[in-house]
């Protein structure tokens, strides 16, 4: 980060500085006590279980002089050393920081978000446009309304674009987040039933995701999935901005026409401008291919010639925990832990489909789901017929996914029901035979990576 001054600092989140210097510099904002020192700026912000206004005094004792707290708590610091900034709400503090520096920066910027696969959306754009231009992108799950603000603080001078994912549980978030960003190209990789509990409806979860236009002009593009259901709606209207499709049917701007699917990459042929191009990605899943042409159009919306925008993909790497292929002495294990939903469930499963050997699906219940839960876990259910040989479930609703494979024909022997990871552990060893292919995937609250490092042994 370029260095703030503490007036900057003020300006920016109309505080005001009740101790210190105002001429004084700050080269970082910082919300763990535990990095604070001399250099940066600590802000207190109150969290659900925390609240980082108790860990001023211990950020103090590290050396950190300056800070932010808000206007209702009445922390006093008995020191004549340091700067002192209050506001109204540190959490939207940090977002008015960060749109501040952000403006400092006259470069592109690319809006993600999405159901499902916004993160590995993000790193195929991110590898596609770093072939051109240095490039920030937000690291692991940076992509809230504090997470979004700590990326662009790492903006600095060699940087020439941005890559931002945007995440939200609920309405008006994915606003927040673009009016701190404000994207000239935003990209919406589908829509699931992710966050289907605080939203609603599919409609709602539409209508949450289209904040991402909240700025957008004539000069601004919109790029969709042109197959989802949803998103699909939006060719046959007018729109102040240009919108580009992708997907497998033909009436999107570019195609998928074909493709051949290893057990670590895929080539696939996609129509751009009436011609066949031959495209190489170093991952697997149909729905990886959706999130390489949606990649592939940021690309040519930004100048880059389909020889770059291939060399790019073909330098994609995925954030950890998401089909990671680990291979032992007994197992091939998928490690697809990162998170879970409906839709990324079912193309999981459809991944572990097309190996020959035994299929082992470890699968545990998908969160936030709310009145469709059972709903949500028996579409599952449906998936796990002709893709997995052996269904384990791990949780509470997971149970349904067995339950509804079961209705549809599936051997009522090679289905397991665990309560809890542990107690999968306990008894995973009789289940599993050398040489099976296990996929393991549940949201990351039931935390079973843990399954993955056991097997792993």
């Amino acid at each position: 980060m370029n260095s703030l001054t503490i007036s900057e600092l003020v300006l920016a989140t109309k505080g005001r500085l009740i101790a210190g210097n105002e001429n004084d510099r700050i080269n970082d904002v910082i919300i763990d006590s535990r990095s604070a020192n001399k250099e940066n700026i600590f802000v207190a912000i109150v969290g659900e279980s925390l609240d980082g206004h108790e860990f001023i005094k211990s950020a103090y004792e590290n050396g950190c002089r300056n800070f932010m707290k808000n206007e209702s708590n009445s922390i006093k610091l008995d020191s004549s050393d340091i700067n002192l900034i209050e506001v109204k709400d540190t959490e939207i503090a940090m977002g008015d920081i960060g749109k501040y520096y952000k403006s400092k920066f006259n470069i592109p910027y690319i809006g993600i978000t999405g159901s499902v696969g916004k993160t590995t959306t993000r790193d195929m754009i991110y590898a596609t446009v770093s072939a051109k231009f240095n490039t920030l992108k937000n690291e692991g799950n940076l992509n809230n309304q504090l997470g979004v603000p700590l990326t662009l603080f790492n903006l600095n001078e060699s940087h020439e674009c941005g890559v931002i994912e945007m995440g939200m549980s609920g309405f008006d978030e994915i606003k927040y987040l673009a009016n701190i960003v404000n994207p000239q190209i935003g990209v919406i990789s589908n829509i699931g039933l992710s966050h289907i509990e605080n939203l609603g409806s599919q409609e709602g979860i539409l209508k949450a995701k289209m904040e991402i236009t909240s700025n957008f002009d004539s000069s601004s593009t919109l790029i969709v999935n042109g197959d989802d259901k949803f998103l699909s709606t939006l060719k046959n209207k007018n729109h102040e901005y240009k919108l580009k499709t992708f997907g497998f049917n033909e009436d999107n701007d570019i195609y998928c026409s074909s493709y051949d699917m290893n057990e670590e990459s895929i080539t696939f042929v996609c129509m751009i401008n009436n011609k066949k191009e031959e495209i190489f990605i170093p991952t697997v899943g149909e729905h990886n291919i959706y999130n390489a042409m949606g990649a592939i159009l940021v690309g040519m919306s930004l100048g880059l010639s389909l020889d770059e925008i291939k060399e790019g993909l073909k330098n994609f790497k995925a954030t950890g925990m998401r089909l990671d292929i680990v291979k032992t002495d007994k197992l091939t294990i998928i490690n697809d832990t990162y998170n879970a939903s409906p839709d990324s469930m079912k193309a999981a499963l459809k991944i572990l489909g097309r190996y020959k050997n035994k299929r082992v699906a470890i699968l545990g219940d998908m969160f936030e789901m709310g009145t469709h839960a059972e709903y949500g876990h028996r579409l599952v259910g449906e998936s796990v017929i002709n893709n997995a040989d052996l269904l384990i479930t791990i949780g509470c609703n997971s149970r349904f996914i067995g339950s509804e494979a079961l209705n549809l024909g599936f051997d009522e022997e090679n289905i397991h029901h665990f309560d809890t990871k542990e107690d999968a552990i306990n008894k995973i060893d009789n289940l599993l035979k050398e040489k099976d292919i296990v996929l393991v995937k549940a949201s990351r609250g039931m935390k079973l990576e843990k399954i993955v490092e056991y097997l792993s042994k």
